[in-house]
């Protein structure tokens, strides 16, 4: 107990938490992507889906829950408590910051994290929960739900913007987490990291393909 409480007082370690819970949350956002892209198969086939989540996977599913939880928890937390290390150690910033140096996606990181919290909680206000009700909501109706729901612009743009978040944080995010863990050598050229941009572009083309495809009549 005593060593898992040092670990995570070192710096190292809240690295290596933000790490290992970030590639949880990636693996759930392309589990979360595929089941969402089963709205093209037709209403039969994405309700079926959400039916076997919740009454034939029951506590698998909240085992996920729970794991997923936990991970972003630990994430914001470790996030939140690098930031202030982070600024401590110099209260006063640079006064040139060289853009060969970083990248969009690691100059947003924080205010990107920030935005997908709040996204998070819209969501599961929105589609999990239905307190949030543009439309109406029907728990077993997820087709309907999603249809009746992306034909409303702000919503749309809401889900849109926040997607165009999460690229970004997953292009920086996926490759630090990999390098953090020892799985990848540093880059000396930030800009070159395929395996990353590819994720982060198929993550984003996923969710943003499904209001866009709703909002614009191809999905009825």
């Amino acid at each position: 107990m005593r060593r898992a409480a040092a670990f995570w007082q070192s710096t190292i370690g809240k690295k290596v938490v933000m790490a290992a819970t970030g590639l949880i949350m990636i693996g759930y956002v392309l589990l979360h992507m595929a089941g969402n892209l089963q709205i093209f198969l037709g209403p039969e086939k994405l309700d079926a889906y959400s039916y076997f989540l919740h009454h034939q996977a029951g506590e698998l599913l909240w085992v996920v829950r729970a794991l997923l939880l936990v991970s972003v928890v630990l994430h914001i937390v470790a996030a939140r408590q690098l930031t202030r290390i982070d600024n401590a150690a110099r209260p006063i910033g640079y006064a040139r910051l060289d853009p060969q140096a970083s990248t969009l996606s690691s100059r947003t990181m924080r205010w990107g994290g920030v935005v997908l919290a709040l996204f998070i909680v819209f969501h599961l206000l929105h589609f999990t929960s239905g307190t949030i009700r543009p439309t109406a909501f029907d728990p077993a109706d997820v087709y309907g739900n999603l249809t009746r729901a992306f034909r409303i612009w702000w919503v749309v743009l809401i889900y849109v913007a926040a997607m165009i978040a999460l690229g970004l944080h997953l292009y920086h995010g996926g490759w630090s987490a990999v390098r953090t863990l020892g799985l990848a050598r540093p880059s000396a050229s930030p800009m070159t990291r395929p395996v990353a941009a590819l994720i982060a572009v198929l993550v984003w083309v996923g969710f943003t393909i499904v209001p866009l495809s709703i909002f614009l009549g191809f999905v009825r």
